[in-house]
């Protein structure tokens, strides 16, 4: 991709345990174009919020990475300082966390937040930084916002904080944003304003959106182009609609299977049998084929490549050897 705005080569990320290192992400390579909007899916404890800490230089302590890099909007990422991080962290990049709750200052009112973002980054006066985040607040889709300006976030619903930390995050205009599961503790009425208001934002401002969730239906309502991890690499990547209606990876198909439908109303929802191994607990061969109902003995004793199978369409898995192109 030659404009590509995010570009991750080769990702490796480990967890250090005691005096053992345990990698947690290895060969993450995908791009991000910009105005393209990419969703990355799997269950918890695939790594996707892990990927999306390394593209904010957010990493715990604990963790670091060993291998590969991140370039941003063209600018070699792997090897920067605190302070090259926060150069782009909220100009250029920016995140919506999972839980607003836990991501707000409790103490500070709402506006007061979003308006330090536009004096850290835009090196604006305190007057201009109010007015541009309750400009922003509107755009959001926030009312009465002189009032809730100097409102708390313990003051507000769920939906009025998920649209705080949009703001927040937009105040900067930054070119790629990332929303880390931004939807899965609303109502599903909120969920739905929540994803109008990303796929409008996306085509009206054309913020390049990296959107985080377990849930492929949601995924769909919002993305183009789609992502599948498992257990820290990623397993599947084609469009939304060829991995909707083409699913190659057998855990993508099994969680397509797992989606409610109304044929299936009345019959048990089916469910992936066992669990995420835990990166503690990861052996040489494919992480699925515990789960997997067509692993052979070469899955358990041999990691799969990533096989090109389409125009753009990648899998890793070994049914696929015979007819992929590795990549």
């Amino acid at each position: 991709m030659a404009n590509a705005l995010l570009e991750l080569r080769d990702l490796e990320v480990a967890f250090t345990i005691g005096k053992r290192t345990y990698p947690a992400l290895q060969h993450i390579t995908f791009q991000v174009g910009e105005k393209e909007t990419v969703g990355i899916v799997g269950e918890s404890g695939c790594g996707k919020s892990l990927t999306s800490l390394s593209v904010m230089g957010l990493l715990p302590e604990t963790a670091a990475m060993t291998k590969g890099g991140i370039v941003l909007d063209g600018r070699p990422m792997e090897a920067s300082s605190r302070e090259g991080w926060s150069t782009v962290r909220g100009k250029q990049v920016s995140m919506i966390f999972q839980n607003p709750m836990s991501a707000l200052n409790p103490l500070m009112p709402v506006g007061k937040q979003i308006a330090e973002m536009a004096m850290a980054h835009l090196s604006v006066s305190k007057p201009e930084a109010k007015r541009l985040a309750m400009d922003m607040m509107a755009k959001v889709g926030l009312s009465r916002v002189e009032r809730l300006y100097n409102d708390y976030p313990h003051q507000l619903s769920g939906g009025m904080m998920q649209r705080i930390m949009i703001a927040m995050a937009l105040i900067c205009k930054p070119k790629l944003l990332i929303a880390d599961e931004p939807t899965t503790a609303l109502d599903v009425t909120i969920q739905a304003q929540i994803l109008d208001l990303l796929r409008d934002l996306n085509e009206s401002t054309g913020t390049a959106i990296l959107f985080i969730s377990h849930d492929l239906g949601v995924i769909r309502e919002v993305c183009r182009r789609v992502i599948v991890m498992y257990a820290g690499t990623i397993v599947e990547d084609a469009s939304v609609e060829e991995i909707l209606d083409h699913p190659k990876h057998p855990y993508t198909a099994a969680l397509l299977q797992s989606l409610p439908s109304a044929d299936k109303r009345g019959r048990p929802l089916y469910t992936i049998p066992g669990r995420v191994p835990p990166i503690t607990d990861r052996g040489a061969g494919c992480p699925f084929a515990g789960r997997c109902p067509s692993a052979s003995d070469t899955c358990k004793s041999a990691a799969p490549a990533l096989w090109q199978v389409g125009a753009q369409h990648r899998v890793r898995c070994h049914l696929y050897a015979d007819g992929g192109r590795a990549v």
